[in-house]
Order: C-alpha cells, then sequence, then structure tokens
C-alpha cells in the first residue's frame, strides 16, 4: 500500500545548506549542472554494478544514458537518468536529511572567510543542493529499478523549509530532476549554454549524455549525444589533449581549478590495470580533518564498472589528496570491500599507484621546481606523514620534504637533507635539526647558539607535524638526525676539558640553584649549548619537545609529567646575579624566572602564569 502525501520538514542542517548555497554560489551558478549530472552518472554506475548479480534490473532498458532537456515555455530544466532510482526512504535519507559527518564540516567552511567557494559543494556531497542557485522549486521524480511502477515517489520542494513527498506511477526506472528556473536564470533555456556547460564539466562522463535537437528554437523528441561518452583513461595517451586531462579532472575531483600534475599509465601482464593519478593545485577544506570520510580520492573500476570510492584499498592515507581513476581487468567483478581489503591483487596495485605518484612528484622537483613549491605548501605536511606510515618508501618521501635552515634568509627558503649533506664539514656524521612551533622559535632557541658559534648548520623544523614525524626518521643516507635540544653536545677533547673545568668551578652556583628551584627540575648543569643566553632547557633523547607535549595536552592526551633538566650559562650577568644574591626570596625569584624563561623558549606552558607575571614584577622593581 503506497504511502500517502504528506509534507516535511527539512533538518536543521539542511536548511542551513540551502541557505548558504542559494545565498553564497552566484558567481558559479552553473555547478548545479555538473552535480546532478554527476549524481545521474552514480545512480547508471550503482545499476550497472547491481546488475552484474541481478540481470533483471536492467531488463529492457540496458542502455544506460543521462537526458538533459529544456523547456522554454514551462521555463524548465530537466536531468533525467535510467539508474538504480531510488525509493521513498531513500528519497528521504538522500535530500530531506543529510547524514554525512562532513556535512557540519562543510557549514562551518561556507560560514567563513570560504563562503564562496563552490570547490566545496562537490567535495561534501551535497552538490543536490546547488539545483536550488537557479530554480525556485525542484522537483524529484523516481523510481528504484527493483520496484513496481506504481511506487514511484515525487519530490518537490521550494528550497525555504519544507518539502512534500507523495507516490506517484512511474512507468521507468531512474530518477528526473526538474528544476522550475527563477525569473533571472534564462540563460539556462538556451540548447547552446547548457551544451557548453555539459562539455566544459561532464565531457567524459562514461555514459551518454543526450539532448534533444532544436528546430525553430525550440526542442524536439529527438535526442543526440553530446559528450565524448567514453573513458578518458582507456584512450591511448597520445589521443588526449592536456584540455582533456584537465575537463575530466575537473569532473572527477568537483573542482574548479586545473590540477597541478599527473600521471597516466598501463600495466601489461600477469596483471593488467590503468592508473589514471592526480595532483591538485590546491588542497581540500578537510585534508587534515580526516577528509576520507567524504568523497574518496580514487574510483575503483574493473573492466570499466564502476566498483566503489576505495582511497583506503587503493592508496595509503599520507597520499590521501590524489585524485583519480584505477581500472583493473583481473579483480572479479562482484568483489566486496572486505574482500578488497585481503586482496593480494589489489596490494600490488596499491603500490604501483604509490610509485607513480612519488615518481610524479620527483619529477616536479627536478624539473618544474615553481610546480613543486605549489605542491609543497599544499600537501608537505601530508607527505611528511607518509615517514612514519610507510617504511617501505621512507627514504624516496624523506628525499621530497623540505625544511628552513639556519644557513637559509628566512622562513621562505627551504633545503632539502640532500643540500644539508652536501653542505657538511669534514667528519661531520650528524644532521642536526630543531624543532619548534613556529618558525621564529625554532630561529631564536638558544639552544642553536654553541651550533652557530661553530658554524654548524641546523634544521629548524617548525610544522606541528614535525616532531611526531623526526620520530621515525632517525638516519638518512647513512647520516643520524638529531636535535640540538636532546641529549649531549658531542664535543672534542678540548671542549670536553673545558666543561668539566666549568663545571667544577660552578658547582657551588649549581647547588644554589637546584636548592632554590627544589623539586620543579630534575638537574641543573652547565651548558655546552650556550654562548649569549643564560639558560635553556634539555631533554633526553627520547622526550617529547615541549611544544608537542603542550599540543597533545591541549586536545585532551594525558602526558607524563617529565622534570627538565635546566641548563645555563654561568658567565651571563643574571647568573653572576644570583650567584651574588644574598636575599633568598629574590635569588628564588631570579633562579624561577631562568627556568621559566626557558620553559618559554621552548614552547612549554607555564604552571602558573600569574604567578610568573608577579614574579616578573617584583623582579622589575626591586
Amino acid at each position: 500500500m503506497n504511502a500517502p502525501a504528506e509534507t516535511r520538514k527539512f533538518e536543521a542542517e539542511v536548511a542551513q545548506v540551502l541557505h548558504l548555497v542559494t545565498h553564497s554560489l552566484y558567481s558559479h551558478k552553473e555547478i548545479f549542472l555538473r552535480e546532478l549530472i554527476s549524481n545521474a552518472s552514480d545512480a547508471c554506475d550503482k545499476l550497472r554494478f547491481e546488475s552484474i548479480a541481478k540481470p533483471e534490473l536492467s531488463a529492457g532498458d540496458s542502455e544506460l544514458h543521462i537526458d538533459v532537456s529544456w523547456d522554454p515555455d514551462a521555463r524548465t530544466v530537466t536531468v533525467r537518468d535510467n539508474g538504480i532510482g531510488m525509493n521513498r526512504n531513500e528519497v528521504v535519507a538522500n535530500i530531506g536529511t543529510i547524514a554525512s559527518s562532513g556535512t557540519r564540516r562543510f557549514l562551518e567552511a561556507m560560514s567563513g572567510e570560504q563562503k564562496a567557494d563552490a570547490r566545496l559543494i562537490g567535495q561534501f556531497g551535497v552538490g543536490f543542493y546547488s539545483a536550488f542557485v537557479v530554480a525556485d522549486r525542484v522537483t524529484v521524480l523516481s523510481r528504484r529499478a527493483d520496484a513496481p511502477a506504481g511506487e514511484g515517489v515525487k519530490w518537490e520542494s521550494d528550497g525555504k523549509g519544507e518539502y512534500s513527498l507523495e507516490p506517484v506511477e512511474l512507468a521507468e526506472r531512474g530518477t528526473a530532476v526538474i528544476l522550475h528556473l527563477k525569473a533571472d536564470e534564462d540563460e539556462f533555456l538556451s540548447r547552446w549554454q547548457l551544451r557548453a556547460l555539459i562539455t566544459r564539466y561532464s565531457d567524459h562522463v562514461a555514459f551518454p549524455i543526450r539532448m534533444p535537437t532544436e528546430k525553430d528554437d525550440k526542442p524536439t523528441d529527438e535526442f543526440e549525444t553530446v559528450n565524448a561518452a567514453s573513458a578518458l583513461w582507456t584512450k591511448p595517451k597520445s589521443e588526449i589533449s592536456d584540455e582533456d586531462y584537465q575537463s575530466f579532472y575537473k569532473s572527477l575531483g568537483h573542482d574548479f581549478n586545473d590540477a597541478l600534475a599527473w600521471t597516466h599509465n598501463r600495466v601489461e601482464g600477469s596483471q593488467s590495470f590503468t592508473t589514471l593519478l592526480y595532483i591538485p593545485s590546491q588542497p581540500p577544506f578537510d585534508l587534515m580533518m580526516g577528509g576520507r570520510d567524504e568523497r574518496k580520492g580514487l574510483k575503483l573500476y574493473i573492466k570499466r564498472v564502476f566498483i566503489m570510492d576505495a582511497a583506503e584499498e587503493l592508496l595509503p592515507n599520507y597520499l590521501r589528496f590524489v585524485r583519480g581513476v584505477v581500472d583493473a581487468d583481473d579483480l572479479p567483478l562482484n568483489v566486496s570491500r572486505e574482500i578488497l581489503q585481503h586482496n593480494r591483487q589489489l596490494e600490488r596495485i596499491k603500490a604501483a599507484c604509490v610509485k607513480r605518484v612519488l615518481d610524479l612528484i620527483e619529477k616536479l622537483a627536478k624539473d618544474e621546481p615553481e610546480k613543486f613549491a605549489t605542491f609543497y605548501k599544499a600537501f608537505g605536511n601530508t607527505l611528511k606523514e607518509g615517514i612514519s606510515e610507510d617504511a617501505n618508501n621512507r627514504e624516496r618521501i624523506a628525499k621530497l620534504l623540505r625544511f628552513t635552515s639556519t644557513k637559509g634568509e628566512g622562513s621562505q627558503q627551504t633545503v632539502a637533507l640532500d643540500d644539508y649533506i652536501g653542505r657538511m664539514a669534514v667528519g661531520q656524521d650528524t644532521i642536526w635539526y630543531i624543532t619548534a612551533d613556529s618558525y621564529a622559535a625554532a630561529a631564536g632557541s638558544p639552544q642553536l647558539e654553541a651550533f652557530k658559534a661553530k658554524d654548524i648548520e641546523v634544521l629548524l623544523m617548525s610544522d606541528r607535524i614535525d616532531e611526531w614525524m623526526i620520530g621515525s626518521l632517525s638516519e638518512y643516507e647513512g647520516k643520524k638526525l638529531k636535535s640540538v635540544a636532546k641529549g649531549e653536545v658531542p664535543l672534542d677533547e678540548a671542549g670536553k676539558k673545558k666543561q668539566e673545568e666549568a663545571t667544577k668551578e660552578a658547582a657551588p652556583l649549581l647547588k644554589k640553584l637546584k636548592d632554590l628551584l627544589g623539586d620543579r627540575v630534575g638537574d641543573v648543569k652547565v651548558s655546552a649549548r650556550l654562548t649569549d643566553s643564560p639558560s635553556c632547557l634539555a631533554l633526553s633523547d627520547y622526550e617529547m619537545a615541549p611544544h608537542l607535549a603542550r599540543l597533545l595536552r591541549e586536545a585532551g592526551h594525558e602526558m607524563p609529567e617529565n622534570k627538565p633538566t635546566l641548563e645555563i650559562n654561568p658567565q651571563h650577568a643574571l647568573l653572576k646575579r644570583v650567584e651574588a644574591e644574598t636575599d633568598e626570596a629574590k635569588a628564588k625569584d631570579l633562579a624561577t624566572l631562568l627556568l621559566e624563561q626557558a620553559e618559554i623558549a621552548a614552547g612549554a606552558q607555564l604552571p602558573d602564569p600569574s604567578a610568573f607575571v608577579q614574579r616578573m614584577n617584583r623582579v622589575l622593581l626591586g
């Protein structure tokens, strides 16, 4: 028995999406046609896949296609497909509500500075709602392929808070989206304009996109295919222009920008497959926020039949920014996600994809430095995740990383690890680095002083991921990587002797500071790192940098409380003042400030900022 007609309210988040889309995308109105055709293509893909197990689903109408028509008298544009279709519950789930975990992120992005960024529409899977940019009423007619004609569904809304649902008789399976255009949108009642948009955004959709022919400025009943309707990746590279590649990328990646680079390969042999992989020129909004919850990076086809969005199986997480398709000949057509996770053939395809992407990035680094700089600015931090995640390619990834350095000129000039090794002094066997939460903090760290005095280059790592990443990169090209802030500073025999004498001479001062600081420090030592500053923190080789510990603590992680080692420069005037101070309260204030300024310089969080301010004021006034 058919459910009765009814009117429902949109979910609150749908209402927000509709408001933002209709008020923010006026400069990209044409996006609606790309998104509706993309949805229609997905519906055809789903039917073709389900028909493998149930051939009866496509019986009587096996030629899948998408029709785009217009009616100048009724002022409508219709996008119709003969794909899988939807039943009543699916219509409600797919249009009336948004269950996607990415919706809130979409709303936050569209509400912020990127308000008019139409790239976000398709990436968050809310493309249907772009119809309301040009239409003041949208009607959807749909019947699922396995449902009888009497179980069609009609959905209709003006996008202002409510929608209606009612059962209808539909002779054909599939979905029709009918846009009742706003008064000022006559441009989309032109066959020429609609066809131009199809050519620009949807030419390489793998199903025929058909339009009525025209006579006397009116559509006829005859349809003709207006797109290439072929799987671009199956063509020989010699027959594909750069414009073709870019057009396909834009329809695939829901992006208005050109791709930065791409690689197209066919592998023949015991296992045959084709890959077409793109690197975007800009990162998606949610790249560092678990963007894989939304549209996946790569689409998997088997013998040109779409199987699934399968980024997790086809590429590792650190290459999640890559877009593209993989078309395999040798996997079973009825493959499931569970089978994919344990499929050796797919592991070989994944390894090949990783190799192709790294080859492409290496080529950019070698031959197109400007493009590589664009890539690294967008995806360098994501690539760094591979140091920990992909041990097999760790050396290749490390070769692609770039860092600022004490031998550079500001935060914009970067060096590769190979550049650093090429400048090493004779006998140097260590790549020295420091991590901090900003370039200024790294470049100004007191822990660099002895290295600068000896003209030893130090890499300045100031991205949040660096401290975590470097834990998996202990060696490169046979050279150890070591933090200037951790462990003992290597000294020659003369240096060791000088250090021993300085420690012996400062013994009373060291004891005084230990007594004054009590359990706030693990130890107090004479520093081999400092030449100008009075104090700094020293960490053990395996201790986490204070700035990272602070970030993790702020994120809700429990972190062990390590008592720091305070290193001092006994020759500094502040230490001389502590040494000479006979008033214990004043001496304690000075000693505590020496510790706290060292903690601040290292990016640690002061346990009591208010007490620090009061202490500083007492010293300044004293």
